[in-house]
């Protein structure tokens, strides 16, 4: 088991108008002046982000709009936004939205008082030391930035996917009411839950074998989604449900199901390189690629995929062939993927196979030149990930 430290300082406040509390929230940590930001149509259109407005100017909070993120969220609107919090003397970012639009709002917050390019924490050649306070009002359960110290920017120029954790950028609090996620679409619900379920997956498949509270954490989280998921795709307006979906996309990110276990997240960084190319969803392009990485990797922990396959997705142990078992529980999650209307390859994902130099091309990212490594589970250089991705067409 691994030595760890766990954090996870954010005030939740979870239930039905849950919102109807957030110029309450703000001034209790201090904001006076207040960023809200927020993505593009469907934030004014359900009538969330007008209530939200109204709640701050009803209890005195000034405030200022800055809308437009995009999902892989831009370092362009990133440096717009730090020049109104600069211009405006604005002390407080509210993110209003999904992990795209969290992400974004941290990535203001980090940059308001840095004196170089926000950009330079993404390439880690600086370090903070101070951030803007950060809260969010959850609409889309996915990616778990309302509860994490982690952000994602995509630079425009060269299409760069770079992600950045550090503790300051952890939420000062999340406001999640499960009826603001009744009007997702069915493919950004199933790509939420896919995204949710591989930061699970991402610390479950480790060498440490020794933490049975923290995989049992794990595996009920991935039990619970695999099944609320179908769910909602059938009834959007089934409270229990979402609310299972939207809690479990915080826990699946805050640090509980890692804790004493030494993650991997290639997979992560193998479709960010996706994102950034072709545009796609990140859960989405995560279910086109892990099947590969799997199939790939397992024989450095074949017991690993055999607990998967048996205790998540009910497949019989088949004691005198592991590798089948585990084999077997990768063909259960493709089932899944599909079952949800999630792809399970390149093709699939983006409608064609990736070209030879595109494989090199987002293996070289990936690897920043050839530069670094991704993985523990297995440890993979430019050249693993180029297969990976040749798998997974």
């Amino acid at each position: 088991m691994q030595d760890f430290i766990y954090y996870a300082p954010t005030e939740v406040v979870f239930g039905k108008e849950a919102e109807s509390k957030v110029a309450e929230l703000v001034t209790n940590y201090g904001g006076k002046k207040v960023l809200v930001h927020y993505g593009g149509k469907s934030a004014k259109a359900s009538g969330l982000l007008d209530a939200i407005c109204k709640y701050l100017k009803d209890g005195g909070v000034d405030f200022v709009e800055l809308g437009g993120v995009v999902p892989n969220p831009r370092l362009r609107l990133v440096r717009e936004g730090i020049k109104i919090v600069r211009q405006k003397h604005i002390d407080f970012i509210l993110a209003v939205g999904g992990g795209s639009v969290i992400d974004s709002g941290k990535a203001i917050a980090l940059g308001a008082n840095y004196d170089g390019d926000v950009w330079d924490f993404y390439e880690g050649v600086a370090q903070p030391k101070c951030c803007l306070p950060v809260a969010s009002v959850l609409t889309l359960p996915a990616a778990g930035s309302e509860m994490s110290d982690a952000t994602v920017i995509t630079k425009e120029d060269g299409e760069i996917k770079r992600g950045y954790s550090n503790p300051l950028t952890r939420p000062k609090f999340a406001i999640m009411n499960p009826e603001r996620t009744y009007t997702l679409p069915a493919y950004q619900t199933a790509a939420g839950v896919t995204d949710m379920m591989m930061h699970t997956m991402e610390r479950f498949f480790s060498h440490d074998n020794d933490m049975t509270l923290t995989d049992n954490l794990a595996i009920s989280l991935l039990r619970t989604m695999k099944e609320s998921v179908h769910y909602v795709l059938k009834n959007p307006n089934d409270y229990q449900h979402r609310a299972q979906i939207m809690w479990g996309g915080s826990v699946a990110h805050n640090g509980l199901t890692g804790c004493g276990i030494l993650g991997d997240w290639a997979t992560h960084q193998i479709e960010h390189e996706l994102s950034a190319m072709f545009g796609v969803t990140h859960g989405a392009g995560l279910a086109a690629v892990w099947p590969s990485w799997a199939r790939y990797v397992m024989k450095e922990n074949i017991q690993r995929f055999v607990q998967f396959a048996v205790e998540v997705w009910d497949v019989p142990n088949d004691y005198t062939n592991p590798e089948a078992t585990a084999l077997r529980g990768v063909e259960e999650i493709e089932k899944f993927y599909h079952s949800i209307g999630m792809p399970t390859s390149i093709q699939e994902l983006i409608g064609r196979k990736a070209t030879e130099d595109e494989i090199r091309e987002m293996a070289r990212k990936c690897t920043r030149d050839h530069t670094i490594t991704h993985g523990h589970f297995k440890v993979l250089k430019a050249k693993d990930i180029e297969e990976i991705y040749r798998m997974a067409q």
